[in-house]
């Protein structure tokens, strides 16, 4: 398991799969908003949620295509991105995103200020989470980090919940 000298949630690290990645299992001491899954019989690991760069091909094992950035990658046609959606309200708000910069000594303190912004779009968050329960849901990012950015901590958020604060 993945351990921050850090405060804030800790969540194991992610295996690639090729160019896909897909998060991982629960990590303990994590408090999770979760009971209602639980309740109905949805056991987090059913959930397969990956992530994979835009500019990566896309592949029919990809499932349901979400692109997660307020801006359009740049050089990819639509064609090419194969998206079933694409959700300009999820990413950051462009206040954090600059703030952010893809530095990756910010990435926990753009973490914990994300998870607030996620925390008034639980409708959405259900949504994917309902997709991700039916079969494959992939979120489509364009930053070249592949540990450090939104997508990271989004697809922390829909099989795990917002952690409380």
């Amino acid at each position: 398991m993945q351990t921050s000298n850090q405060t804030g949630p800790s969540y194991p690290d992610t295996s690639s799969l090729g160019g896909v990645r897909r998060i991982g299992a629960v990590g303990i001491g994590v408090v999770l908003d979760c009971a209602s899954r639980v309740a109905r019989g949805t056991r987090l690991d059913d959930l397969d949620v990956r992530l994979k760069r835009a500019y990566e091909p896309a592949a029919s094992s990809d499932g349901y295509r979400v692109l997660i950035d307020r801006l359009w990658p740049r050089g990819v046609s639509r064609d090419r991105a194969r998206l079933d959606e694409w959700d300009q309200d999820l990413p950051p708000s462009t206040e954090l995103r600059r703030w952010f910069g893809h530095d990756p000594s910010r990435f926990e303190e753009f973490r914990r200020r994300y998870l607030n912004e996620l925390r008034d779009k639980r409708a959405r968050l259900k949504e994917l989470r309902r997709r991700a329960r039916e079969g494959t849901l992939t979120l489509v990012y364009s930053a070249r980090d592949r540990d450090h950015n939104d997508a990271v901590v989004l697809a922390e958020v829909i099989r795990r919940g917002l952690p409380e604060d």
